[in-house]
């Protein structure tokens, strides 16, 4: 009965052997090698072919969307235009890709292009964290394609990239540098030296905040009801304006993108078209909704823990950072320590929080306060959102000229100060008389 047993056992294990030969014939009839090598020399079709090139839309791992114009041609090099700057929007750049079997077949920039400065370690390249840039990547697998859109994912850092085929009439914006041109018209903003900024589209009124580093912005506004409501998105350029990543939706319109802008250099505005309404964005003193209890909130923060707020350049005054140049500041022994920080000490004593200029001994790498300003306890903190300073004296011997001068002046002025809230350890302290008037603390 054993031997019975074991030679049908055997004679399944042929069935099952033949059965799964016989599969892998039908299955396999190209070595893994020869389809790989099918597969990256279709995307190269692909991407070569293209007559127009391909727009495209890279996502960062830390936020928001940056757009680029990419042609390849079947020798393996690639131009590119990129909405990063206005010299990489109107001057294009030749680089060289490979296609290239990683696991799974990859496109990879393989030399230093316009892709890179997303990921370049360097933060004084773009902004990011040091080591690591914006989490950017230039190696990508094929996420997914069709005819007309590649979707790719980032092989380090899982950034993703979206390339459409582009019309020869986009093509033609890209190379006649029409990106360049919007990029410089957006940046027009900078000349509105006010802190809050508001977009008006017909009867809408929205406060905006554009970064054109983190390619973020943020929408505030009141609806009918009184509600206050904020939204941000990623947003990249085109060759005709900004287009949303997210749609801004108020409940009353949508806009996903913002077209026809030009600078009124006349009227301090940057003029914008969106749903087909022309309106436009200009500087205001006082924002749409105001954070009331944000004074209070920056405040009770560094109290809680005997903290104290730090700011590096001090007061920003109609487009100048430092406009009081309190980094030039020198003190202590022979004026022979220099400015390291300003701060704002709540609770320093029972009496007063005092405001002062950090000094640093660049021979011995130590800091030391030589005088401050003490401000008056309780602070005011008024009911439309208002932080008032006022003096109650001076510690130390305080200069009677140069740059702590006007500092200390502009603290106390008599209208104060509202806050806004810029992340869990910032706030931007702007001047209720004139917002072109503010001051970053951070923790």
């Amino acid at each position: 009965m054993m031997k019975k047993t074991l030679l049908y056992v055997g004679l399944l294990l042929m069935v099952f052997s033949s059965c799964n030969k016989k599969d892998d014939n039908r299955i396999f009839e190209e070595s893994s090698d020869a389809r790989l090598n099918k597969a990256l020399a279709g995307y190269q079709a692909q991407l070569s072919g293209a007559t127009n090139g391909w727009k495209a839309v890279v996502f960062p791992v830390t936020g928001g969307a940056f757009s680029f114009y990419f042609k390849f041609n079947d020798q393996n090099r690639v131009t590119m235009y990129s909405d990063f700057d206005s010299t990489t929007a109107g001057t294009p750049r030749e680089s060289s890709y490979r296609l290239k079997a990683l696991q799974q077949p990859s496109l990879v920039f393989d030399t230093y292009s316009y892709l890179h400065l997303l990921a370049d370690p360097n933060p004084n390249v773009n902004g990011g964290d040091v080591g690591s840039g914006l989490q950017s990547d230039f190696e990508f697998f094929f996420d997914s394609t069709s005819t007309d859109t590649i979707k790719l994912k980032g092989r380090f850092y899982g950034s993703r990239a979206i390339l459409v085929r582009a019309t020869a009439q986009e093509a033609a914006a890209y190379n006649s540098g029409a990106l360049k041109t919007v990029i410089l018209e957006v940046g027009n903003l900078k000349k509105i030296l006010n802190y809050f900024k508001r977009l008006t589209l017909g009867a809408a009124q929205y406060d905006v905040s554009i970064n054109p580093n983190s390619h973020t912005v943020t929408f505030t506004w009141v609806n009918s009801s009184g509600v206050v409501s904020t939204f941000t998105s990623p947003y990249y350029y085109t060759a005709t304006g900004i287009t949303l990543v997210i749609p801004f939706n108020d409940g009353t319109q949508v806009i996903t993108q913002l077209t026809n802008i030009s600078w009124d250099a006349v009227n301090s505005k940057l003029n914008v078209t969106a749903n087909g309404t022309t309106g436009s964005i200009s500087g205001i003193n006082a924002p749409l909704a105001i954070d009331k209890g944000a004074p209070q909130r920056w405040r009770n923060q560094a109290a809680a823990t005997g903290d104290y707020w730090i700011s590096y350049d001090g007061f920003h005054v109609n487009g100048v950072d430092d406009a009081f140049n309190i980094n030039s500041l020198k003190g202590g022994p022979g004026n022979t320590w220099s400015f390291y920080y300003l701060i704002y000490w709540p609770d320093y004593a029972t009496a007063y929080d005092i405001m002062s200029p950090v000094m640093l001994n660049p021979t011995q790498d130590t800091i030391n306060l030589f005088y401050a300003t003490a401000i008056k306890k309780p602070v005011t903190f008024t009911a439309d959102g208002r932080a008032i300073f006022t003096q109650l004296g001076n510690l130390g011997t305080n200069p009677t000229t140069g740059p702590w001068v006007p500092t200390k002046a502009q603290l106390y002025n008599a209208t104060g100060y509202y806050f806004v809230q810029t992340s869990g350890s910032s706030y931007d302290m702007v001047s209720a008389a004139d917002s072109k008037i503010w001051i970053t603390w951070e923790l």
